[in-house]
């Protein structure tokens, strides 16, 4: 079973440190996404339409809301990853319409300083002396990674891609499922009560946001899980229970094929530091 070693939520976003041997689910993040294999056999990883490898020589950037899975390749042992979650807030567009943060390319080489940087960062996440040095180590791990994505972007990407949704009806069905995201929402009647047919809808919206209705409730659902686990001390049956969830089993599964390891895993591993 994968498993976390140390996690830490702070002003930049979440950093985890995770020993992976079992696949995800496709899923995404409203957050940016950095990933560094840091030991073990490396594994592969499928964002959007492309196939990267996850070594010691690279780093994958993921950009909000491109679905991804984890693809491992060592299923006994399993390997041992560093992962960012970046502040969505840093990726939102501005008045303009244009990113204020993506990543320019999704693969790019670590240098040797890079992979030194990584390195010593990942092992001050699992010993955290100060959060609040932490916390800045991070965000300037998150600036050199952003640099190099851009020095090493053989074209640019489009800054507006996966910009802001401009449909009322789509924006209409966010709200509805913003307001409460639980697993039991019925995504047929958010359409409906947005006039829109089924098929209208599905297409419509991954148009408009780039996953489709099913992979954004559950990105919202995941959101508000985590946020539960590392804020509160809810048992994590009523968390599930408050989610949608009928019974803990089904959301420990849920949670696992997004995260790759049990709440009480997340849970147990978790630091946080407040603003």
């Amino acid at each position: 079973m994968s498993r976390a070693l140390a996690v830490f939520h702070g002003r930049f976003g979440r950093a985890t440190v995770y020993q992976l041997n079992r696949p995800f689910n496709i899923h995404a993040h409203r957050e940016g996404h950095l990933i560094f294999h840091v030991g073990g056999i490396p594994a592969c990883i499928d964002v959007s339409d492309g196939h990267h490898d996850l070594n010691e020589t690279s780093v994958v950037a993921v950009n909000p809301w491109e679905p991804h899975n984890f693809l491992p390749a060592d299923l006994d042992g399993g390997a041992i990853f560093f992962v960012l979650y970046v502040n969505a807030e840093w990726f939102a567009p501005d008045a303009s319409g244009t990113h204020r943060m993506r990543f320019g390319r999704t693969q790019f080489r670590r240098t040797p300083a890079l992979d030194k940087h990584i390195r010593r960062t990942a092992a001050l996440v699992c010993g955290a002396p100060s959060l609040s040095s932490l916390d800045s180590e991070l965000r300037r791990l998150i600036d050199i990674c952003y640099d190099e994505s851009w020095q090493q972007a053989e074209i640019a990407r489009d800054p507006r891609a996966n910009g802001s949704v401009t449909d009322f009806r789509v924006r209409k069905c966010i709200k509805m499922m913003s307001e409460s995201p639980g697993a039991e929402i019925e995504l047929d009647t958010i359409a409906r009560e947005s006039g829109l047919s089924r098929p209208h809808f599905y297409r419509l919206f991954r148009v408009q946001t780039g996953v489709t209705p099913n992979l954004y409730l559950n990105t919202l659902i995941m959101e508000h899980a985590l946020e539960a686990l590392v804020a509160s001390e809810t048992p994590i049956a009523d968390i599930g229970f408050d989610l949608g969830f009928s019974s803990q089993s089904g959301f420990t599964r849920f949670f696992a094929a997004n995260v790759g390891m049990a709440p009480t895993d997340y849970r147990r591993a978790a630091k946080i530091l407040r603003a």
